[in-house]
């Protein structure tokens, strides 16, 4: 009798953090969440315009869907808003599809977030070999950094193509167009976050040595300063002021997007059919398994940097789903959980989800105050953000040869192969490939792992001994025995001896059944000795074991 589907429990980490909250908790959680709420705004801006889609959308984006997933979310201290892993697929979707059509696309991977959530599958993620997440990672993050180009140089071009080749080829073409105040100021806004962390250091002599003390890592007043005056908004509001206070020719939100409404998002449904969601099936998974895979490696890194209770992954996942169910009906894009933001969130004192919301309250209340302010952003200077933002999202150091030459075979192949996937094709082929290639070598080497060896032929005993896991990828390893009982003297007495022969599949079952034909065929008989748990359970419940015992082939 088959036992009844256990779904899992909705239970916010909100309820457990707030059941021994206190005043000092509450103070540091109201510091950390305006400090990222400020960090969050340029980002979100950033996000949006890079999607293809208008400021507006990331910014109440990282707003609903920040609140949702900290009130309702399994973690402590993660942050959750539109986050960069985003950016190529977003606007590959937008290309193609169309902006209403990536608001049906979020609102069902949302649905499919919380079902994997509710049926406790967010433990699977955790299979996904580190090898493809790096790659992708790494993928997306070129991705990125080429995206970026047609801003950050203020190069004239109405619209980029969503495929890398094209948008090289584009931008070849048009490298003429280049705008020198724009390139400044990306330039100077790539390069300034670059070095604000090592601008507020603070050396002190301790006897003969000397200690440096840099930016957010240290706990000193110099940290404070650094995480009190996050490095991105820093840029946003000084290169804002310098291109508006010139009047420097370079296209802004302003001039591109007419600004930033004023006043709440309002609540539309769009249009939706049955036919619509059929098409949308492979944007639909892509957002899913990436909004997945980002959201629990988020939390897996908030873990280790707040030392706080582990995060449930299965009500994160139902959280992210809320989120991105809901968010996409106030024109929102898709949303995760977010590494930067979640860290920063950490450093600046967070310690429960109460950080969470306040930072999405804090970017509702400067949006609705400042949103006429943002008219005079520079997109050169939110393309240099995404620039350092896309550079520190890669993983370039496992690239070098010396890295490389570390890894194995398989490792190099699949993270080098992932990356190459995700940047010449997409990353939903990139993942797809990665874990089938993953799945092979895996087969691959588990069918290495199992061996069989003739321990003694004294007539009229054969004897044979099993090494591993007998499974269809190592099943072709008993033909030798197969052969060799064929060769021998009529009437032999085969054993089998399976001490070390920890797992068997039906095909392994299967090449056991052939064996045991070839003895009978040659008047001899089988024995199987010293069965582990999970091999003598198999044999038994497949009728095996009778075949065994009554000398007679299976009728199949």
């Amino acid at each position: 009798m088959t036992s009844p589907l256990k779904l899992s429990n909705f239970r916010p980490r909100l309820i457990d953090a707030l059941a021994d909250y206190n005043r000092e908790r509450f103070f540091k959680d109201v510091g950390a969440g305006a400090t990222v709420g400020i960090v969050a705004l340029p980002l979100a801006m950033a996000f949006a315009i890079a999607s293809g889609l208008k400021p507006e959308a990331g910014i109440w984006t990282a707003i609903i869907a920040g609140f949702l997933i900290a009130a309702l979310g399994g973690s402590s201290v993660q942050i959750g808003g539109p986050a960069g892993a985003f950016i190529v697929i977003v606007y590959g979707i937008v290309d193609r599809y169309g902006v209403a059509n990536l608001l049906i696309a979020t609102a069902c991977a949302g649905v499919l977030l919380f079902l994997l959530g509710l049926l406790r599958l967010g433990t699977l993620v955790r299979y996904v070999p580190v090898s493809i997440v790096v790659g992708f990672t790494n993928g997306i993050a070129a991705l990125i950094l080429i995206s970026q180009l047609k801003d950050w140089l203020g190069l004239s071009i109405p619209k980029m193509p969503a495929d890398m080749f094209s948008q090289l080829h584009t931008l070849a073409l048009h490298l003429g167009t280049v705008n020198p105040y724009a390139f400044g100021l990306g330039l100077a806004c790539t390069a300034g976050l670059f070095a604000w962390p090592h601008l507020l250091r603070e050396k002190t002599r301790v006897g003969q040595t000397v200690r440096i003390v840099l930016g957010p890592l240290a706990d000193s007043r110099a940290a404070q300063v650094s995480s009190r005056l996050p490095g991105p908004i820093v840029a946003l509001v000084t290169l804002t002021l310098v291109s508006w206070g010139f009047g420097l020719p370079v296209e802004t939100i302003g001039t591109r997007f007419g600004g930033i409404p004023e006043g709440l998002p309002a609540f539309a449904l769009p249009e939706f059919s049955w036919e619509t969601v059929k098409q949308l099936v492979t944007p639909t998974l892509t957002i899913a398994a990436l909004g997945a895979i980002e959201s629990l490696l988020c939390a897996h890194v908030a873990d280790q940097v707040s030392g706080l209770p582990r995060h449930d992954p299965n009500q994160e996942l139902m959280a992210q789903g809320i989120a991105n169910a809901v968010a996409p009906f106030f024109g929102g894009m898709p949303a995760t959980g977010t590494i930067a933001r979640t860290v920063t969130n950490v450093r600046a004192g967070a310690s429960s989800p109460i950080a969470g919301i306040v930072h999405a309250l804090t970017l509702a209340v400067i949006v609705l105050l400042a949103a006429p302010l943002a008219h005079h952003v520079p997109l050169a200077v939110l393309a240099g953000i995404l620039v350092s933002v896309g550079w520190n999202m890669g993983e370039w150091r496992e690239f070098s040869p010396a890295m490389l030459r570390r890894f194995s075979r398989h490792y190099r192949l699949l993270m080098l192969g992932t990356f190459f996937l995700t940047v010449v094709f997409d990353l939903t082929v990139a993942v797809q490939a990665g874990i089938v290639l993953a799945c092979a070598l895996f087969i691959r080497r588990m069918s290495g792992l199992f061996s069989i060896e003739m321990v003694s032929l004294e007539p009229p005993v054969m004897t044979f001994r099993l090494y591993g896991a007998l499974f269809f990828g190592a099943a072709a390893k008993l033909d030798p025995a197969v052969q060799a009982v064929e060769r021998a003297p009529r009437g032999m007495t085969v054993v089998l001896d399976a001490t070390h022969l920890i797992s068997l599949d039906a095909t392994g079952l299967d090449a056991l059944r052939q064996l045991h034909k070839a003895v009978l065929a040659r008047g001899g008989v089988l024995c199987v000795e010293s069965l582990q748990p999970q091999p003598l359970e198999t044999i038994e419940r497949s009728g095996f074991a009778h075949e065994l015992a009554s000398g007679m082939p299976s009728e199949a």
